[in-house]
């Protein structure tokens, strides 16, 4: 047997087999060629777009933050205070016939107190042109005394002016309403009022309901029969106005006369209460 070895087999048959090639990395990718073709314009924006774009997403900074927090603030105060004003506002949902009747009220009142400032005026003239101030000085106390003692009820007093009857039942006439009454009559510049055999004054009420009404304590039935003097031009026209007194009382199945007259007069008087510690400060 032959050792010999085959001279065309080889001594390692891995020697020949051919390797396996490693995967080579990718070759970079070779920039695209950009096209000379020219290409699309884009589409015009309309105003709109453009404007939603600026605004969105919105762009603040912290200053305009501040800004507008302030602003807010201040809004929101200036909104209450209107709103605070316009609720305790007097004559907020007033009608038109209201507001008349107030403003000619006001002026009949300033109208008054004009004729108030000339008559002390002219007092006073008469006091620094008087030879015997003493004289006068006591002739315009006694004047002054009679005016307030028709203000208090204590003095009786005459003069043109209306008397208004009320008629109507018990629970058509309630003491609210004679108390409206006697405020309209008191706003038209009536200087002394009497309601049936009461002397109604600035400090008097009224009470109770249907056929229990008192005046100062004093029970009034009716008829109501109220004793005005003052000016009948002022007085009549104040109780007549629409959603006046006379309306007002027609409404609650109620009547209610006005009679003007050149001579009332109201005599029922209030006792003169002396004050128990006020003196008089004048020396």
């Amino acid at each position: 047997m032959s050792n010999d070895v085959n001279p065309g087999t080889p001594e390692n048959p891995d020697e020949d087999r051919p390797k396996p090639t490693e995967p080579s990395a990718p070759a970079a990718a070779e920039p695209e060629t950009q096209s000379s073709a020219p290409q699309p314009a884009a589409p015009e924006q309309s105003g709109r777009q453009r404007l939603a774009a600026g605004l969105w997403p919105p762009r603040v900074s912290r200053a305009q933050l501040i800004v507008a927090l302030l602003l807010f603030v201040l809004g929101l105060g200036l909104a209450i205070q209107v709103r605070s004003t316009s609720d305790n506002s007097a004559l907020r949902g007033a009608r038109q016939e209201d507001l008349v009747r107030i403003l000619d009220e006001l002026d009949d009142r300033s109208q008054r107190l004009e004729d108030e400032k000339a008559r002390l005026e002219t007092q006073r003239s008469e006091l620094e042109s008087s030879s015997d101030q003493a004289e006068e000085a006591r002739k315009q106390t006694q004047e002054k005394e009679q005016q307030l003692g028709i203000l208090a009820g204590t003095v009786a007093a005459e003069g043109p002016g209306i008397t208004l009857t009320i008629r109507g039942a018990a629970e058509a006439v309630e003491s609210d309403k004679l108390l409206d009454a006697t405020q309209e009559l008191r706003a038209a510049g009536a200087e002394a009022i009497q309601i049936n055999d009461v002397r109604v004054v600035a400090d008097s009420y009224f009470t109770g309901s249907g056929a229990d009404i008192e005046i100062d304590g004093t029970k009034v039935t009716a008829p109501y029969v109220f004793k005005v003097i003052g000016k009948p031009e002022d007085l009549e026209p104040a109780l007549n106005i629409p959603g006046g007194v006379v309306q007002t009382l027609e409404k609650e199945q109620a009547t209610a006369t006005v009679a003007r007259s050149q001579k009332i007069v109201v005599d029922a008087l209030r006792p003169a209460n002396r004050p128990d510690y006020a003196q008089s400060s004048s020396q």
